[in-house]
């Protein structure tokens, strides 16, 4: 059983975009006007962009929607600090309700006003992360506080007047790129064309096994940085009781309430499926904000989320909730060619 939460809207509109729906000539005219506009938007601010003396590394995605950002985020954070390097975090907060920016991010601070995901990089990864929607701003903001030879920006691709140094760019392996339009007849923010120049795309197969569709991707549009990531993760966390976890495996053909608050939600369920779950889907809008009456269901199955979901449930969550936390691995080669890239940077 699926309960979707979601909008007739949005439903329609990725029917278009990844199902080939009706309606993507219709809304053809709206495209048009999105590349002028965008166009012009980005001639204007990249002009104004003004150097930063460390290096910024942009993690973002070209299209609309979950492409594993969060997870690739965490992953470079702790891939830099290995290699010795004092990384330091910017994003949006998307979702903060915050009338003050930027704002400093910690474990504790509240999701409802700096946004969901800055708080589980914060959590996560114990490096600084400040949030705000003018990121030259946040930087200055950082570096007023805190000593970090690197910056990674979470999203921030289209913010054309943040200047960059190394630009990776996600893509959602089971999505890809939609029908390959610009909004809102495709999903793409972004022409296509726009990877080739980029320093590395991460093509995310989620918790899937490398596979030959990688290959295909990179021959279509004519890339040849295309690196594989997978995402893995089978330990269950409790919400309510510190500590305390259970592996996937130990709920064998169990009755779940899976509850999210993403936007590409069905790799999340396919995960828990393929652990011989038994579902019941609630599916709500990316970055909805969960109310105390989303998570009763009277009845005693358990219910698990997203760890993104959970930082927004932790006040309110009882005994039966529960968080499937991720990791994303990436190839050697991506680590070696991104490390010799940051070091030629920081001579």
């Amino acid at each position: 059983m699926h309960h979707l939460h979601t909008s007739s809207l949005q439903r329609t509109l990725e029917n278009i975009w990844y199902k080939n729906g009706k309606g993507k000539w219709f809304l053809l005219p709206f495209t048009l006007l999105y590349c002028l506009l965008n166009l012009i938007q980005h001639w204007k601010l990249t002009r104004r962009r003004s150097k930063i003396d460390i290096p910024v590394i942009i993690v973002g995605n070209i299209s609309i929607g979950g492409t594993g950002k969060t997870p690739a985020v965490i992953y470079l954070i702790k891939r830099l600090k290995k290699a010795g390097y004092k990384p330091a975090v910017i994003t949006r907060g998307y979702g903060g309700k915050s009338t003050k920016w930027p704002r400093l991010v910690t474990a504790q601070s509240d999701p409802k006003q700096v946004g969901d995901e800055a708080v589980l990089i914060a959590k996560r990864a114990a490096v600084p992360v400040v949030a705000g929607p003018e990121r030259t701003v946040d930087i200055r903001y950082l570096r007023s506080k805190y000593d970090c030879d690197v910056i990674i920006s979470d999203d921030g691709l289209q913010h054309y007047c943040l200047h960059r140094d190394i630009e990776i760019v996600l893509i959602n392996a089971q999505r890809e790129l939609g029908n390959g339009w610009c909004l809102p007849a495709g999903p793409l923010r972004e022409n296509a064309h726009r990877l080739k120049n980029v320093d590395f795309v991460l093509y995310n197969d989620g918790f899937e096994q490398k596979n030959s569709k990688i290959s295909a991707f990179s021959q279509r549009y004519q890339l040849s940085s295309v690196f594989s990531m997978q995402l893995s993760g089978d330990t269950l966390y409790s919400l309510f009781f510190n500590e305390k976890s259970m592996n996937l495996s130990d709920l064998l053909e169990e009755p779940i309430h899976a509850v999210t608050g993403i936007a590409h939600p069905d790799r999340f369920y396919k995960t828990l499926e393929k652990h011989g779950l038994n579902l019941t889907k609630h599916s709500f809008p990316d970055h909805y904000d969960f109310k105390p009456k989303d998570l009763e269901f009277y009845d005693d199955k358990i219910i698990i989320m997203t760890e993104k979901d959970a930082v927004k449930c932790s006040e309110f969550a009882h005994r039966n909730c529960w968080f499937l936390p991720v990791e994303a691995q990436m190839e050697d080669k991506f680590d070696d060619l991104l490390l010799d890239k940051l070091e030629k940077l920081s001579v």
